[in-house]
């Protein structure tokens, strides 16, 4: 079996790894797609010396996308041939975030952490053995794509929306247009939210543009926070949403939120610093943290964009097999992109 691994410093290999065999309440998914996540570049751009073992290392991609080919013994729910999301993260099962489907907010400090795509094999791999809790059932009517772009990308778009309460009569400011950012375009657009696209990449501001975006802004060439306060009679934005996790967005995310507005980050990574007092509480504004999804609200998701026709497709605008990983990152990182998959025929 195939999978890619993430060796350091931007270079990756695809190895051979052994079959995946299906354990107790395990079933073995062949991979149909796997998407591309911009949380991987974490471990891409990591120096050699930071990957420990190199020996050791498992096959990355936590956005699978398939179909069951082996049942374990004890699988109750599943059969052969079911079209299979996998939420990639497994806790204890009994602690209460594990028992509402928040397995990656586990409390039970004995158990193991399982992550598909870092502890376990994932998505990068053409065959993967997964806990049954983590196999969400695919809606008729969603591909296979569009299955891994929910497995995180759009799930926590999505959620952040939930968070945010967003609908038709706000004004919605997104900071970031890569895939998380683009999803929640989708999304705002199927609210009637009037949508606001900071972004400093032309080919995503273009595609934020042809998604729905009535507003697309370049933090480059014009300030954001007071692009933002113009087009809304110097109020601020109703609804704002963080996809970057850098500094100055974020801190732009909260100060171009209006007066008692919503502000939610799901950007990963690093520290930022705040004016609490000027920024947050002399607004009064609520802020919310979204963390992905949990895995009943990845089968919310997916069926969301079938029940509404959410136009999810258009989001994928690159294609690559396995064996072009190198050149798939390569492309993902320079920005000129949507969502990016692997794909199996």
């Amino acid at each position: 079996m195939k999978g890619v691994v993430f060796t350091g410093d931007r270079q990756l290999e695809i190895r051979e790894f052994p079959e995946p065999r299906a354990g107790a309440s395990e079933v073995v998914i062949e991979m149909r797609a796997s998407g591309l996540c911009g949380s991987d570049f974490r471990t891409y751009r990591m120096p050699r010396s930071e990957r420990g073992d190199l020996t050791q290392l498992k096959a990355v991609g936590h956005e699978p996308c398939g179909r069951v080919i082996e049942l374990g013994p004890g699988v109750r729910h599943l059969k052969v041939g079911d079209r299979i999301m996998v939420h990639h993260y497994l806790g204890c099962g009994r602690c209460r975030w594990c028992l509402v489907g928040y397995s990656q907010m586990c409390i039970d400090p004995k158990a193991p952490k399982l992550y598909y795509g870092r502890t376990n094999h994932g998505g990068h791999a053409e065959r993967i053995a997964v806990h049954e809790t983590a196999c969400v059932p695919m809606p008729e009517g969603l591909s296979y794509e569009e299955g891994a772009a929910c497995a995180c990308g759009t799930g926590t778009a999505y959620d952040a929306i939930k968070r945010l309460e967003l609908c038709g009569r706000d004004t919605f400011a997104v900071y970031g247009g890569g895939p998380v950012g683009l999803s929640a375009v989708l999304f705002g657009v199927a609210t009637g939210a009037r949508v606001i696209v900071v972004e400093p990449v032309a080919y995503r501001r273009d595609l934020a543009k042809s998604l729905g975006a009535e507003v697309v802004i370049d933090p480059r060439a014009t300030d954001p926070v007071g692009a933002i306060l113009d087009l809304t009679h110097g109020e601020g934005a109703d609804t704002t949403l963080d996809c970057t996790g850098i500094p100055e967005p974020r801190v732009n995310t909260i100060r171009s939120t209006r007066i008692y507005g919503r502000a939610c980050f799901v950007g990963e990574g690093g520290e930022t610093s705040f004016d609490v007092s000027r920024d947050i509480m002399h607004k009064q504004l609520t802020i919310h943290g979204s963390w992905t999804m949990s895995a009943v609200g990845l089968g919310e998701v997916a069926r969301y964009v079938t029940d509404r026709r959410i136009p999810l497709k258009k989001l994928v605008t690159h294609r690559f097999r396995l064996e072009q990983a190198a050149e798939a990152y390569r492309v993902f990182e320079s920005g000129q992109t949507g969502k990016v998959v692997f794909t199996w025929d």
